[in-house]
């Protein structure tokens, strides 16, 4: 009975523990981003975002390198992003992360995910920062609903 209350009670802190990201999401290394998306979309700052005001567990978002060997720690990066098309002839919009979540040095699990968008409603109205905007808002969702339940090598989205 006493391990199982104390079992409950490490399960209860490890879940309630503040997980820290950047702020801003760094792009990949080798990335094919356009220049144009990664000097007015923003999307680092986005996706941060997004993954903090969507999950369930508490998420500081941190200035400076990461330390993955204190607390719990996820690492991501934003590896793809495009805008190819228009609305009227067809748009190919998506952007595509990884991730992984480590606790006190330890690999935790890992994800990769990719969103697609072709605008919404008024799609013709809207720029490509807009549009992908809306792409890193649901992958922000996508990672806040895995970092409840984080496994290895998941694929999350589209």
């Amino acid at each position: 009975m006493l391990t199982a209350a104390v079992a409950l009670s490490a399960s209860s802190w490890v879940s309630a523990q503040t997980i820290t990201l950047l702020k801003v999401t760094p792009l990949a290394a080798e990335n094919d981003i356009s220049d144009a998306i990664k000097a007015e979309c923003n999307l680092g700052e986005k996706l941060a975002d997004s993954v903090k005001r969507n999950s369930s567990l508490p998420v500081t978002l941190a200035d400076g390198p990461l330390d993955t060997g204190a607390g719990r720690v996820l690492q991501m990066e934003i590896l793809d992003s495009v805008n190819m098309g228009n609305a009227f002839m067809g748009r190919q919009t998506y952007t595509k992360i990884r991730g992984t979540l480590y606790q006190d040095g330890k690999k935790v699990g890992s994800f990769k995910a990719r969103r697609n968008s072709m605008g919404g409603a008024f799609a013709g109205f809207k720029g490509a920062c807009s549009v992908l905007g809306r792409t890193v808002e649901t992958l922000g969702k996508d990672v806040g609903g895995w970092l409840k339940a984080p496994t290895d090598e998941a694929a999350l989205g589209d």
